[in-house]
């Protein structure tokens, strides 16, 4: 996993301008929980790179997948909005997934900072955290980039469409 990430970071030093990879492998070497997160996302198509820096100084790995992670398609919000679907449910929701992976669902200003790095979700759409007041109305947020712009936009949270997932990120 180390040498997939060394390599794709390198491949994409436009993504973390000013980090240094060294300073990654410090960070994740020798820690089996990081790097079985890391896998878990390169197993489900996200393709995992950094992304930049916290305020106080922790890495942010995102998924970085040109298209909205292939094995993490086709799932509803949450597990409310899977419960609540009684014909034809899908076989998961994105929040659930998310936790079992170990990761957390991007929330919109991580969402735009990823898009300000390159161009994703082109032909395909990604659930991302959504507000209580939304949520509890039965909605649910999900982004995509079409026509050159970004755009938010809302949707029952029991929706679900092949071409829509969820992207996450990981703070180390």
């Amino acid at each position: 996993m180390i040498n997939i990430l060394k390599e794709r970071f390198n491949n994409n030093m436009k993504r973390h301008i000013n980090i240094i990879w060294d300073d990654v492998e410090k960070k994740i070497e020798s820690k089996e929980e990081i790097l079985n997160i890391l896998q878990k996302m390169e197993d489900t198509g996200g393709e995992p790179d950094v992304i930049g820096l916290t305020e106080d100084g922790r890495i942010i790995i995102c998924d970085c997948s040109k298209e909205t992670p292939i094995k993490r398609r086709s799932l509803c919000y949450d597990e409310k909005a899977l419960k609540s679907r009684t014909k034809n449910p899908p076989l998961g929701d994105a929040i659930s997934l998310a936790k079992e992976i170990g990761i957390n669902i991007l929330n919109e200003e991580l969402y735009f900072k990823l898009q300000s790095l390159d161009e994703f979700d082109l032909k395909t759409s990604s659930w991302i955290e959504t507000p209580n007041y939304i949520r509890e109305k039965g909605g649910a947020l999900f982004c995509e980039k079409r026509y050159g712009k970004i755009f938010v936009f809302h949707n029952s949270a029991d929706s679900y469409y092949s071409v829509r997932g969820f992207r996450g990120y990981l703070l180390v």
